[in-house]
């Protein structure tokens, strides 16, 4: 276990690694909360989305508005919800999930979660150069090439780094102040448009079908489901005290006080220009809708966000790495995932002929791949479960989660029959399942499907047996019944 003091955890790099935080470190306000989840929804691919609701969907602004209320509500709900798991064990979310699967069992879920995360940082990592190569271009008028590509992803990542690798206490200031920028920015980019828009050409649309509108709500919501095993790690500092039903409003409040404007705005930018939704180059249109003096401006205060968004999740990935079993210091386990990004980043630049159809294709294999853990951390953690602090650092035999050889099998049951079933519901850009046909598939809720078999399967099952491990007395160690709420 690695080994803190209270104050390397509370200075300005935080060194904790996936140890709980002890109640008398927990100074973490649910407020803290609001701008967190601000910071998380900065992306201008939220205006694609939005965009491609009406070319792609065919729906009109009516029901664009329906999906983006919806959309945060559903997905960050969820994230809130498991969130207060954070507060409960001090610990983050793949580390208390060790409770709920096992101390081996835990790594194949882990594992999922580390690699999902390698693409949810490159998607990133490449929005985020987009928009420094379109700064350039609107400013100095120079044009993107390889060399520049690889220059900006370097750049953006090496950022990004530096801020993860910071911890706690920078993001949330970062956090903060970008929520503040973004916003007083959105409502300028906000009012050019009320201005400039053809509205009859707007409201003249008719409505798509309803089958496409849940498809939408599901595709939004998909940006936020990946967040569900990462809610955790931004509520351990919180007291036991923090109220459950604050965690869960700030949540959906500071994703959904973005995501809606976000979305609506994409989809009346779409009825001037349609193409928006198909572009190779999810960032430069908006040097094209907008006048320079407000583009610019607001495309720096995105990357911002974008780069925000990737510190957040490169944060919670170093805490999966160290899950896992790399034995390296939090910040080094970032810089992995920082490599790879760069790597991958470089790739979907340069070779992929269209990030719109991998961004699509990634979020909804991203949200199956989440589900399964959702629904079976989600029933684990409504039972009431309370989380032994030395048992989840504990990864031998004698700890109360190692259940039957690390596995607790109940939970790898309804996991994996769980994954397999959502893929089987599943259609993206290159896969489709055997059941992508069905009217689940159709409507684009393999990921619903994903939480609800998860969830059933775990509930129905024997509910794993209270663990007894050993535990010192007088400088001995003898066995005691250490009862482990399961």
């Amino acid at each position: 276990m690695e080994q803190t003091s209270a104050l390397d955890a509370e200075g300005a790099i935080e060194t904790r690694g996936i140890e709980p935080v002890p109640d008398t470190e927990r100074r973490g306000r649910v407020r803290e909360l609001f701008p967190t989840w601000v910071a998380a929804n900065i992306s201008v691919l939220l205006l694609t989305m939005g965009a491609g609701l009406v070319v792609s969907n065919g729906l009109n602004l009516y029901q664009v508005l329906l999906v983006a209320i919806l959309a945060p509500v559903v997905s960050y709900g969820i994230v809130g919800v498991l969130s207060i798991a954070g507060k409960r064990g001090g610990a983050p979310g793949m580390t208390l999930s060790r409770a709920v699967f096992g101390q081996r069992g835990n790594l194949f879920p882990g594992a999922v979660t580390w690699i999902a995360r390698w693409g949810w940082e490159t998607i990133n990592a490449v929005t985020g150069a987009y928009a420094l190569l379109t700064i350039l271009d609107l400013l100095f008028g120079i044009k993107s090439n390889t060399v520049l590509i690889v220059v900006t992803l370097l750049l953006f990542v090496g950022c990004t780094f530096t801020v993860s690798g910071m911890g706690r206490k920078v993001l949330l200031v970062c956090n903060k102040w970008s929520a503040y920028l973004f916003g007083a920015f959105s409502v300028a980019v906000l009012c050019y448009l009320i201005a400039n828009t053809d509205w009859s050409s707007v409201f003249s649309r008719p409505a798509g079908s309803n089958a496409l509108l849940i498809a939408g709500i599901g595709t939004i919501a998909a940006g936020g489901i990946s967040w569900a095993p990462s809610g955790a790690d931004f509520a351990r500092y919180l007291p036991r005290t923090a109220s459950g039903k604050g965690i869960v409003g700030n949540t959906i409040g500071g994703a959904g006080i973005v995501v809606v404007p976000m979305v609506l705005m994409g989809a009346v930018m779409a009825v001037g220009t349609p193409d928006l939704a198909h572009a190779t180059d999810p960032v430069s249109f908006i040097g094209k809708l907008l006048p320079t003096w407000l583009s610019v401006p607001y495309l720096f205060i995105a990357l911002i966000g974008m780069l925000l968004i990737n510190s957040m999740s490169m944060y919670s990935a170093g805490f999966t790495a160290q899950t896992l079993g790399f034995r390296i210091p939090r910040a080094w386990a970032v810089s992995v995932n920082a490599v790879i990004s760069l790597v991958f980043g470089s790739l979907l630049m340069i070779v992929a002929t269209s990030f719109i159809s991998s961004f699509i294709s990634f979020l909804t294999l991203l949200a199956v791949s989440f589900s399964a853990w959702i629904g079976v951390f989600g029933v684990d953690m409504l039972r009431g479960r309370e989380y032994d602090a030395e048992a989840l650092m504990d990864t031998s035999r004698t700890s109360a989660y190692w259940y039957r050889g690390g596995f607790c099998w109940q939970a790898m049951t309804a996991w994996a029959a769980a994954l397999v079933a959502g893929l089987c519901f599943t259609s993206v850009s290159w896969f489709a399942g055997p059941l992508a046909g069905s009217w689940t598939g159709r409507n684009g809720l393999g990921w619903a499907a994903t939480i609800a078999l998860a969830a059933g399967v775990y509930a129905v099952l024997p509910r794993p047996a209270a663990a007894v491990r050993p535990v010192r007395s007088r400088g001995t160690e003898e066995a005691a019944p250490v009862r482990v709420s399961s």
